[in-house]
This record gives C-alpha cells, sequence and structure tokens, in this order.
C-alpha cells in the first residue's frame, strides 16, 4: 500500500509537557481518513507536524515520502502546494469575494495569466456546486454551508495531494452539516484518479463512521486504535465506546 503520510515512533514536548507520545500512524494514498479524539487530545498538533509548521521532537514523519523536518524554509514553501487545507471556519478573507478568495493561491503560488486563472475559478466554483451568481459576493453575503464550498474550492485551487478538513462541520446545522460531508465525499470520489488523500480531523462521530475509509482515535497525543471503519464501528474499547455512544 502506499502512503501518504508515515509517523513513526514521534514524540512532541513543549518543556515538560509531552503532546505526542510513541505517536504510529501510516495513513494511505487516495482514501479518507479521519482523526478522532477528545478535546486536549493533540489533534491540532499532529495536523501541524504534518502541514510541517512544528517538527517532532523525536521520531520521524514522512510527507509524500519526504521528511519535512529537513527542509528548510523555501523547500517548506514550495512543499506546501501539495496540500489543501479547509479551516473551521473557512478562513475566508473578508475583504474578497468568492472568485478572490478561490484565485488568491493561484495568483500567489503559479504564473498562470488572467484569463487562465478566471477558467479555473469557475471551473472550482462549478465543481464544489457554488452558484454563479455568488462569485462577487463578500463572506459576510454568504450562508456557512456557502462559506465551506469556497473554501473547499480555494483548497482545491492548486490541484493537492492531500486535503486537511480541520473540525469541518463544527457550528453547522444538521442539514448544512450533512451537505458538508456529503460535499467531502463527493471530492474524494471525483479525485480518486488522481490518489486524493483526505484528513479529516473530527469529533462528529456519526459523519465519520458514515464517510471515512480509516478512523484512528488519538488519546493523549497516543494512537489508541487505528483501523478501517467497519472494524473501528465495532471495537470494545472502554474509551472509545465511551466516545461513539455519545
Amino acid at each position: 500500500m502506499e502512503y501518504a503520510i508515515e509517523c513513526h515512533q514521534v514524540y512532541k514536548k513543549f518543556g515538560d509537557h509531552t503532546v505526542l507520545r510513541d505517536l504510529n500512524i501510516n495513513i494511505p494514498r487516495g482514501q479518507i481518513t479521519t482523526i478522532l479524539g477528545f478535546s486536549g487530545a493533540g489533534k491540532s498538533t499532529l495536523l501541524k507536524h504534518i502541514l510541517g509548521l512544528l517538527s517532532p521532537s523525536s521520531g520521524e514523519i514522512k510527507v509524500l515520502g519526504q521528511d519535512l523536518s529537513q527542509m528548510d524554509d523555501l523547500q517548506l514553501r514550495e512543499f506546501r502546494r501539495h496540500f489543501g487545507m479547509l479551516f473551521q471556519y473557512a478562513a475566508l478573507f473578508d475583504s474578497m469575494s468568492t472568485f478572490e478568495n478561490i484565485a488568491f493561491p493561484l495568483k500567489e503560488f503559479t504564473k498562470l495569466k488572467k484569463n487562465e486563472i478566471k477558467d479555473k475559478v469557475e471551473g472550482l466554483i462549478d465543481a464544489v456546486g457554488l452558484q454563479i451568481e455568488s462569485t462577487h459576493k463578500l463572506p459576510s453575503e454568504l450562508s456557512g454551508g456557502m462559506r465551506k464550498r469556497v473554501g473547499l474550492a480555494r483548497a482545491l485551487a492548486l490541484e493537492p495531494d492531500i486535503i486537511l478538513y480541520d473540525e469541518p462541520t463544527t457550528g453547522l446545522d444538521p442539514i448544512t452539516t450533512k451537505m458538508v460531508n456529503n460535499l467531502i465525499l463527493e471530492t474524494s470520489d471525483r479525485n480518486k484518479n488522481k490518489k486524493l488523500t483526505s484528513i479529516i480531523i473530527s469529533h462528529d462521530v456519526q459523519a465519520t463512521l458514515r464517510i471515512s475509509d480509516h478512523v484512528a482515535f488519538l488519546e493523549k497525543g497516543h494512537i489508541l486504535e487505528y483501523h478501517p471503519t467497519e472494524t473501528f464501528r465495532e471495537l470494545d474499547n472502554p474509551t472509545i465506546r465511551k466516545f461513539l455512544d455519545l
């Protein structure tokens, strides 16, 4: 199996506080993997390591076969083009329109001409199910679900190998939550031939079990269990059963 992320005996300490401890996980390419865990388990810290924003105190993390801790700032900046990121609250630029938000990474990281950027953005708008009339609207004029669609379109702009979803349904109503989860699944299916790897940081148990191929449970900085979804669903580990039965 080909892996997008390989973590081997990873520890991360901040002073005397150990946030990640003996963390081991290999995340396969082209699939959806969700990392569950209670607040404070270390999910955000793990995400920052995957992005190369933090380096482990010990152990090894490889992303697409590369050890990010060995890269300088310029190499990391270039390497991060392999990532797309959908933040918890979409994190759109308030003063930019839908079009400008989606076009931003294309202007920043590519040499595409103006008409090429326009074509690319229009294709992304269509891909995530946005209406063309929303193109000129500011984020404040969009619903929560629409902002998520814009954020996802922007995350896909550079055709990443890995897309990271940080608590993608936090603060959304049930209908919008279902829409976002369907969008994650549709995006993964549409990019199967590109082996797009989706990694979700979440506490939404039911959505996780519905859309994920693999599920990991992070407890106090350690991967407690990591299995295909159907196996994970049937685990009798008391900590995980407590979480699943909430």
